[in-house]
């Protein structure tokens, strides 16, 4: 009889263990999860700052702008032929949507993008040169993807938040 109270209480103890250990691998896999998806908007943000980039740089004539919408970056009708400087437009992968709020210079025109997440990011640290002050934000919308002319002067640059 005593028998049976011990492989009882052993089966209790080895589920104990297996809860603690499934409850790690899953914080260990959510962490993964987020950082990946942090890599992606890295990512899918620098497409944005480059495509507006090579948007205000093919602009004709000596006075260079910047795109009114995002839909422009896919096909830029300034020019006379197909010019594409964005494939489509890019779901944001931390919302899991294609709308972005939009960085607006002092004319309305975009000047960059930015997710509508207010999660806190988990990467703080090490960010590329163009997004060293990534390291001061307290939620993916402050991961601002700006293309800053190095010619130009600057403009007022707000921060709106709009859709597609």
């Amino acid at each position: 009889m005593n028998a049976r109270g011990f492989t009882y209480l052993a089966i209790l103890i080895a589920i104990a263990m297996m809860s603690a250990v499934m409850g790690v691998t899953l914080d260990v896999w959510y962490t993964a999860q987020l950082r990946e998806k942090e890599r992606e908007l890295l990512f899918v943000g620098g497409q944005f700052r480059q495509a507006i980039g090579r948007y205000y740089l093919a602009t004709p004539g000596r006075e260079k702008k910047f795109p009114p919408s995002l839909d422009e970056l896919l096909e830029d009708t300034r020019l006379p032929g197909i010019q594409r400087y964005l494939r489509r437009i890019y779901l944001d992968p931390v919302t899991g949507v294609a709308e972005w709020g939009l960085v607006r210079g002092s004319h309305g025109e975009i000047m960059g993008v930015h997710s509508l997440s207010e999660a806190k990011p988990v990467k703080v640290a090490n960010f590329d040169p163009d997004e060293a002050d990534f390291a001061d934000a307290r939620q993916y919308s402050d991961w601002l993807f700006v293309y800053r002319p190095t010619l130009a002067p600057a403009g007022k640059i707000n921060a709106m938040t709009t859709t597609n």
